[in-house]
């Protein structure tokens, strides 16, 4: 009490007694409140506010309070919660009035900035699209802002069920959401990204990023949600963008080394006894056999094969007889490359049917492959197998076929070739390094 000042006036208005504490608020000594008028310490701004609440007081309302400026004897002015009420004539029969006054000024102040703050943090949410939200995992309760629910598809509401959501939450992602926070990491971030359906059947992205809190036993989380959708669209197309001119740039580079391939076939190939029904025949079966290289590539998303397809492809036509046998770890191979080993594939395949297994009806041939040290990432060791036959002939050493395997020099892909005859077959094995297999 001794906080407030007081004072009584007459039914004029003018004050009759005033106590020390409204002296010290108005800038006057005590004394000197005595006879003015009660409205004359109110700002200009305020009298007909001061004005309507007199005029207000009757028996049925003989009180009431509101806010507003006075001002002191130096002319500053602060803000004042004054209460106004009639005495009652038993016990100041001189007295009409009886004023309260309580400075404000601080509390206004805060408010005034708390009222500004949240001007700002919902100016800030509005350019941001964010929605603020809630969720109460004692109760199972969710609430948020009208924009969270929009962004959500929904019609606002205080609260919702939070078993609720599940219906619009993909259910993959539910549980970022369901499962309540860990008592042991009081205030850890919550940052999650959710997929949701809302009722018109769009799918969105929604991000949920705050806090989790326990306050007074009550596992909560609280944040601000955006909806990402338009964001990852756009990631997800400059991806694809940029997959694509990668993929143009490989396929121009793989067109360019196919010439190159082409030429270097032309140019091994050679016209037995002058034979050019011959040539024409060995030079049509290369070609064809690096075009399906070529279309197995092309097929691929990313421009690359894998040594088993490659093997597959060639000894198709004599799987299901049971002649062969393929195994060895999932390896990439670049384009380049595989073009390389393809026709390196297709070499030993020719050879076989001429003059090994896949020529008559006895034997297998067993095609496998590993990395040395049986880790991902080394040398790759290849090896070619044929069982259970005879050979009609011996490699020759000067042909296309010897070039292309190595047998008496470099292979045309990767090193260390072998090529060991024996008396039911024969065995070729090659090693290739990473950096060849990359092409």
């Amino acid at each position: 009490r001794d906080a407030m000042g007081f004072a009584t006036a007459n039914d004029k208005g003018e004050v009759l007694r005033s106590n020390r504490r409204l002296g010290a608020l108005l800038g006057y000594p005590e004394d000197d409140l005595v006879g003015r008028q009660m409205d004359a310490f109110v700002h200009p701004d305020d009298r007909d506010l001061f004005k309507k609440s007199l005029a207000g007081l009757s028996a049925e309302t003989p009180s009431s309070g509101s806010e507003m400026r006075l001002i002191r004897k130096d002319g500053s002015t602060f803000w004042a919660r004054l209460t106004l009420s009639l005495s009652a004539p038993d016990t100041s029969p001189l007295d009409s009035l009886f004023m309260v006054v309580d400075d404000i000024t601080e509390q206004r102040s805060a408010r005034e900035a708390l009222v500004a703050q949240r001007e700002w943090l919902d100016l800030a949410l509005s350019a941001g699209r964010l929605g603020m939200w809630r969720i109460e995992y004692g109760e199972k309760v969710i609430s948020g802002s009208n924009k969270f629910w929009e962004i959500l598809g929904l019609q606002p509401a205080a609260l919702r069920p939070l078993g609720d959501m599940s219906a619009i939450v993909h259910q993959a992602d539910w549980a970022k959401i369901a499962s309540p926070p860990r008592k042991d990491r009081p205030g850890a971030n919550y940052d999650v990204e959710v997929r949701i359906k809302r009722p018109d059947g769009q799918i969105r992205w929604i991000a949920l990023r705050g806090r989790e809190e326990n306050q007074n036993g009550r596992n909560q989380r609280t944040g601000i949600a955006a909806d990402l959708t338009e964001r990852r669209q756009t990631t997800l197309l400059r991806a694809a963008i940029r997959k694509q001119e990668g993929l143009m740039l490989e396929q121009r580079h793989r067109s360019s080394n196919l010439f190159a391939v082409i030429t270097a076939i032309v140019k091994m190939v050679n016209a037995p006894d002058g034979n050019l029904v011959k040539f024409k025949e060995t030079l049509i079966e290369r070609i064809r056999a690096l075009e399906v290289t070529h279309m197995l590539l092309t097929n691929s998303a990313d421009a690359s094969s894998t040594i088993h397809d490659l093997v597959a492809q060639e000894l198709r036509p004599f799987s299901e007889a049971g002649k062969t046998t393929v195994t060895g770890p999932e390896i990439k191979i670049s384009g380049g490359a595989a073009e390389s080993f393809a026709m390196i594939v297709h070499e030993l395949t020719t050879n076989s049917i001429k003059h090994g297994v896949l020529g008559d009806s006895h034997g297998k041939i067993e095609v496998r492959w590993d990395f040395v040290s049986g880790k991902a990432g080394d040398e790759v060791v290849f090896d070619w197998i044929e069982t259970g036959s005879r050979r009609i002939a011996p490699i020759k050493r000067q042909g296309f076929g010897s070039m292309v395997l190595g047998v008496d020099g470099a292979p045309l892909l990767g090193h260390s070739s072998k090529f060991e005859m024996r008396e039911d077959g024969l065995r070729y094995s090659l090693r290739l390094s990473p950096k060849e297999i990359q092409g």
